[in-house]
């Protein structure tokens, strides 16, 4: 994504589209326009405007929509996140970003292994950021998606306040089918809230520029409860423990005290017995796995709430670590 002119309402002025299918004609779109006009200082006319430039996209309703796969077990996510190639781009990446990573990790507290899985497990280091234009994911499935429709609605008056807000030509910016951007894969929601000009060239590009995403997502953990330094998961030995203390719940909920008097061997000493964690059960290429997520592993998973997801992170993280 390229930065171009400096306001979004230099580019309102086009004419509208002409075809019968054009949002800013649809009632919806005028609610829209109405509601989000009230609520901010955007003029009605101008944001019907936009909403005139955005197209359907049916492939984003396909992919939307697409059936839910059966649920993926550890053992064959791991064939897809923690291969010898994603490790080695992994290394790759953190050695030409070394001075970006180190200073996310000087500034936010999070390990350069920590932000480049992330970055790894979300786009392949930046080589699968999305190319939909995010105007039209996000009128598609804000006005043509009722299921999700409140949700992206949200996020299309967001990415509206980033656009005017940071510049740039509003139909060049790219993502996934949901609208999501650039190597951290940020919805617009996170961007605002989370993007960061870690380079301090005056526009955080987090599609085009490394440093500036490595320091978006060093800052997207610290504001969710990164702990600089401390664990992010351990493997345990859990014959002795009741299986239903391994819920799907992914915020801690029993302490390291209870769970050896339940019968759990002896964690680390430097961990607090009062700590709470998160009993995890996953299935592995040698069977059952048992693991404990501490804070930080609870923290990764505000990113992407599943817990394989998060293992895959950390795991993948270990191995850019140990290169």
């Amino acid at each position: 994504m390229h930065k171009m002119l400096p306001s979004l309402f230099v580019l309102l002025i086009l004419p509208l589209a002409t075809q019968a299918d054009d949002y800013a004609s649809r009632s919806e779109a005028l609610e829209f326009a109405r509601e989000f006009a009230g609520e901010s200082d955007f003029d009605e006319g101008e944001l019907l405007s936009l909403l005139g430039r955005a197209e359907y996209r049916q492939s984003v309703i396909d992919a939307i929509s697409r059936p839910a796969e059966r649920q993926l077990v550890w053992a064959e996510y791991q064939d897809i996140f923690l291969t010898e190639e994603r490790t080695s781009s992994g290394v790759r990446f953190m050695a030409e970003h070394r001075e970006a990573l180190d200073e996310a990790y000087r500034v936010y507290g999070v390990p350069p292994e920590i932000v480049t899985a992330i970055i790894g497990v979300e786009t392949m280091y930046g080589r699968i950021s999305g190319s939909y234009r995010v105007l039209d994911a996000l009128a598609t499935l804000t006005f043509d998606y009722p299921p999700r429709a409140d949700f992206f609605r949200g996020q299309l008056k967001e990415f509206i306040r980033l656009v005017e807000r940071e510049g740039g030509e509003i139909t060049g910016y790219l993502g996934s089918y949901a609208g999501a951007m650039g190597l951290g894969q940020f919805i617009p929601s996170s961007y605002l809230n989370y993007a960061v000009d870690f380079d301090g060239d005056g526009f955080r590009d987090i599609w085009n520029n490394p440093a500036d995403a490595i320091g978006s997502v060093a800052n997207y953990l610290r504001e969710h409860g990164w702990r600089r330094d401390a664990g992010i998961a351990l493997r345990i030995a859990a014959d002795d423990l009741p299986r239903e203390v391994f819920s799907e719940t992914l915020e801690p909920n029993r302490s390291l005290a209870e769970l050896e008097a339940m019968g759990m061997e002896e964690a680390p000493e430097s961990l607090d017995r009062n700590e709470q964690v998160t009993p995890l059960r996953f299935v592995g290429k040698q069977g059952d796995e048992f693991w404990l997520g501490l804070e930080n592993f609870y923290v990764i998973t505000h990113y992407n709430h599943s817990k394989l997801y998060a293992m895959a992170v950390y795991q993948l993280s270990e191995d850019l670590r140990r290169q």
